[in-house]
C-alpha cells in the first residue's frame, strides 16, 4: 500500500519505498499529482543558458550587434561591428578634413552680374567738297587706302609676350577673340547690310547681351545704345556695300589691367566701296568710298578666355562722308558719289536752352580730303586713316 509521499500508482521499479532513507529530505514533502505532470512543459536550455547567459539564439543583423555566428552574445561586438564603427569613423574624419580645408582655402566663385555697361561715341564726318565717284578699284587706288590689306588680312597680331599673371597662350586667345570680333562686326556682309547681328552677339559677355539687343532694336545716340558703336551697319534704305574687298589697316595692343583681367585696345580704319541702295535714286557717278575708324577697348577675364567671349568697355567711332544733321546711331547713311557738302561742323543747337533736349549725336567732324598722292607714308604700325575729325 502506497504511503502519502509516494507518486501515483506506487513507487517505480528500482526505487525505494516511501520510507526509504536514501531519498533526500528536501523531496519528502513534494507530491506531483497526475494533472501537474501532464501540464508540465519540457524546455531544454542551450549551452549558454545552462552557463547562466540567456542570450537570443539567433544572430542579430544590426550593424552594432556584431557579425558573430548563431548564438552570438548581445553587447560583445565582433568583426562586423568593428568594421561598421571603422567605416563611420573614416566618414567622419573625411568630412572633418573637407570642412577644415574649405575654411583654410575657401573657393571664391567667379563674380556674376558685374559686367560694366558699354559706352560709345559715334561722330559723323562731313565732306568739304563734292563726293568723288567711280569704279571701286580706281577709287581705292587713288585713296590713302591703296596700301591697305584686304579684309581680315589687315587685322594683324602684335608681338607676343607673357604678363605677370597671364601666359602667352592666354594672350594669344585674347587677341584672337578680339580679331574675331572685329571681323564679324566690321566685315561680315550680312552685318554690314543690317540683315544680321547674331555673329556679333554670340561673341559678347552674357552681361552685355541685353544692352546689345536694345541697341539693335531701339538704337539711340545716348552713348549706350548706338548700334554703330557695337558694329558697322549701313542704313539699308540709303546705301549698300558694292565691293566685298574692304580695305583694312590698324593695330592691336594688350595690357594686364588687373591680375584677373586683360585689356585689348584696337585701332583700325575700314574703307568701304558703297553705292545707292535698291530703290533709291541711282548715282550716275558710280560708287564712292566710305571710311570708318574704330577705336575699341575690350576686356577679358579668365572666364571670357575659356568661353571665347569679349566684354566691350568703350568705342570711339568716326565715319564719313555723312550729313552731320543725320543721327548715325541706327546705321550709317553715306553721302554718295556726286553729293555736295551739307552741314559742316556742329549743328546749331544750344545744349543749355530751356525745353530743348541736348543731342548726343550733335558732335560732327570734317572728313579730310587727302589722296594717295599727297598723303605721307603711314607709320610702321599702319594706323593712319583718311578720316580724321578736324578741330
Amino acid at each position: 500500500m502506497a504511503v502519502p509521499g509516494d507518486p501515483p500508482h506506487g513507487t517505480p521499479d528500482g526505487m525505494g519505498g516511501g520510507d526509504d532513507d536514501s531519498r533526500p529530505d528536501e523531496y519528502r514533502s513534494v507530491v506531483f499529482d497526475e494533472d501537474f505532470v501532464r501540464a508540465a512543459r519540457l524546455q531544454e536550455y542551450s549551452a549558454e543558458e545552462r552557463m547562466g547567459e540567456h542570450a537570443r539564439a539567433v544572430r542579430s543583423r544590426s550593424l552594432w550587434s556584431g557579425g558573430g555566428g548563431v548564438g552570438h552574445r548581445t553587447g560583445a561586438p565582433g568583426r562586423g561591428a568593428r568594421q561598421g564603427m571603422l567605416l563611420v569613423l573614416l566618414i567622419a574624419t573625411a568630412f572633418a578634413v573637407a570642412v577644415y580645408m574649405g575654411l583654410r582655402n575657401p573657393y571664391v566663385p567667379m563674380p556674376e552680374g558685374v559686367t560694366q555697361p558699354f559706352g560709345s561715341v559715334v561722330v559723323p564726318l562731313a565732306p568739304t567738297t563734292p563726293v568723288p565717284g567711280g569704279r571701286p578699284a580706281d577709287l581705292f587706288a587713288q585713296s590713302p587706302a591703296a596700301q591697305y590689306a584686304v579684309g581680315a588680312a589687315g587685322i594683324t597680331l602684335p608681338a607676343l609676350r607673357r604678363t605677370a599673371h597671364f601666359s602667352e597662350s592666354q594672350i594669344v586667345s585674347a587677341l584672337s577673340i578680339a580679331k574675331d570680333y572685329l571681323v564679324q562686326s566690321s566685315l561680315d556682309p550680312d552685318v554690314l547690310a543690317g540683315a544680321a547681328s547674331r555673329p556679333v552677339r554670340v561673341l559678347l559677355d552674357p552681361g552685355q547681351v541685353a544692352q546689345f539687343d536694345q541697341s539693335m532694336t531701339s538704337p539711340s545716340g545716348d552713348g549706350r545704345h548706338a548700334a554703330t558703336g557695337w558694329l558697322v551697319r549701313f542704313d539699308p534704305g540709303t546705301a549698300v556695300v558694292v565691293d566685298t574687298r574692304v580695305r583694312v589697316s590698324g593695330t592691336l595692343a594688350f595690357d594686364e589691367v588687373t591680375p584677373d583681367a586683360l585689356q585689348v585696345t584696337t585701332d583700325h580704319t575700314f574703307v568701304y566701296a558703297v553705292g545707292p541702295a535698291t530703290g533709291s535714286p541711282a548715282s550716275a557717278a558710280g560708287a564712292s568710298l566710305f571710311t570708318v575708324r574704330r577705336e575699341l577697348q575690350l576686356r577679358f577675364d579668365r572666364a571670357d578666355l575659356a568661353a571665347r567671349r569679349v566684354e566691350l568697355v568703350s568705342a570711339y567711332v568716326v565715319a564719313g562722308p555723312q550729313d552731320c544733321a543725320q543721327d548715325p546711331a541706327a546705321g550709317f547713311r553715306p553721302l554718295l558719289a556726286g553729293a555736295a557738302p551739307t552741314t559742316v561742323g556742329p549743328p546749331a543747337s544750344d545744349p543749355y536752352a530751356t525745353g530743348e533736349p541736348r543731342r548726343a549725336a550733335g558732335l560732327c567732324g570734317v572728313l579730310a580730303t587727302a589722296t594717295s598722292s599727297d598723303t605721307p607714308d603711314p607709320p610702321p604700325d599702319g594706323a593712319t586713316t583718311p578720316a580724321q575729325p578736324q578741330p
